[in-house]
């Protein structure tokens, strides 16, 4: 086997690219990203959140979140409103579109996670998401 297909970078490059192409087409009929989908999956656990506290919570920084953001709220997921402690700054929250589609969308989250570890054992895929973690940070 070739050195590069023990490299660590390859083979995690190779499972997103097989994991995030299969998420997109299950996601296909929603009409969303796989980014919009884990933050509508956020916001349907802990409403009212501030970007900030999404940003946090998806790790992703400001300025990308609120271009996303805009475009949800554009496509009617999500509603903006300011916050009755703090005006400078706004909360954000599921419209009943958004709440109709999340218990497909977490459907579908949990066909693609079997998709992509059916073949390991219980074990197996608890050990995974404990060194995906870890490697994340």
């Amino acid at each position: 086997m070739p050195q590069y297909e023990d490299c660590i970078i390859f083979l995690l490059a190779k499972a997103y690219q097989k994991a995030h192409s299969s998420f997109k087409q299950k996601l296909a009929p929603f009409n969303i990203t796989p980014v919009q989908q884990l933050i509508l999956a956020v916001l349907e656990e802990e409403q009212f959140l501030s970007p900030g506290e999404i940003a946090e919570r998806v790790a992703m920084d400001n300025a990308t979140l609120s271009g996303v953001l805009e475009r949800m709220a554009e496509a009617g997921m999500i509603r903006k409103e300011g916050n009755p402690e703090d005006r400078r700054s706004v909360r954000i929250m599921l419209t009943a579109k958004a709440k109709k589609m999340c218990e497909d969308l977490a459907a579908q989250r949990k066909a693609i996670n079997e998709e992509i570890t059916g073949k390991l054992s219980v074990e197996e895929k608890l050990l995974l998401k404990r060194m995906l973690r870890d490697l994340k940070g």
